[in-house]
């Protein structure tokens, strides 16, 4: 666990060393809340040189949104919104036939990124998420529209990490890129880290679509014939309501969490993200599009 906190922690103090304007994507998720607390390491006792970016779709969970602004509210933390109902409002986007607003988030980032004057953006993708997440580098090149070309990709060797980019580039950095699901549980453990309550076992309503359980919301759930009823839950990982699926669970803290993906056979992305099962290439798709 030192050795990959350490590594996080020189991924991002080489970031700073080569970008003008950072941000971190942060969704109140388990793995962003994991990158701001090694953003904290990298640079304590002074406050991380970055701002908390979210993409809000509107759909989000409450607990999430409400644990997310008590982050907001400490000490040092500077956190910008671009809320995806905006875009809506202005006639940019259109709501989806489904109800997710989970691929209306691109445009959003992409505009902000550009508003804000990013030049990189720190996010908690790791490679044991999703098979599109294996393709990237620590330092991913993006190109003026956000764009994700796996051939433009850099070799990085030795631990060193090719920040170089042209006018209206970004780099996406991802600190944690080379652990798991359980080196960020354990990660947690051992710092002590705060989460959203809906990361452990709870009641909560929910009904059952595509083999998952989804939470009504005004996103359109349930549909008709669609039933409601209550069941022992939690979530392991956060986004748009209307594509998170939850898994039965009775582990209502850190410890039990773990001993529960030791028993798992299926990747949280694979068990409980509905977006992720529309094709082999979905995520591939939404990051060439310039997705997170």
């Amino acid at each position: 666990m030192a050795e990959l906190e350490a590594e996080g922690i020189d991924v991002i103090r080489q970031a700073a060393g080569q970008f003008d304007r950072m941000g971190l994507l942060f969704s109140g998720g388990k793995d962003s809340v994991v990158v701001l607390e090694l953003a904290r390491r990298a640079f304590a006792p002074a406050p991380p040189p970055v701002e908390l970016l979210h993409i809000d779709t509107g759909h989000n969970f409450p607990e999430v949104i409400e644990f997310r602004d008590r982050v907001a509210a400490e000490e040092g933390v500077r956190l910008h919104i671009a809320r995806v109902q905006d875009w809506i409002d202005r006639g940019e986007l259109a709501e989806r036939a489904d109800g997710s607003r989970n691929r209306l988030q691109t445009v959003p980032l992409v505009e902000t990124i550009a508003e804000r004057g990013y030049d990189a953006l720190l996010g908690g993708a790791r490679r044991d998420e999703e098979k599109a997440r294996a393709k990237e580098r620590v330092f991913s090149v993006r190109d003026p529209f956000g764009g994700w070309d796996p051939r433009r990709q850099r070799p990085e060797l030795w631990g060193l990490y090719n920040g170089r980019h042209a006018p209206g580039e970004n780099i996406r950095v991802f600190p944690i890129s080379n652990w798991t699901e359980a080196d960020v549980w354990a990660y947690i453990a051992a710092r002590g880290l705060a989460l959203p309550a809906i990361y452990y076992a709870h009641e909560r309503e929910v009904f059952a679509r595509d083999g998952m359980w989804l939470a009504p919301g005004d996103w359109g759930g349930p549909r008709e014939g669609e039933r409601l009823v209550t069941r022992r839950v939690r979530y392991r990982t956060v986004g748009d309501m209307s594509c998170t699926g939850a898994v039965e669970s009775e582990a209502a803290d850190i410890a039990a969490v773990q001993a529960e993906l030791r028993r798992s056979r299926l990747t949280e992305r694979g068990a409980t993200r509905a977006d992720d099962r529309l094709s082999e290439s979905a995520m591939e798709d939404r990051k060439k599009e310039g997705y997170f």
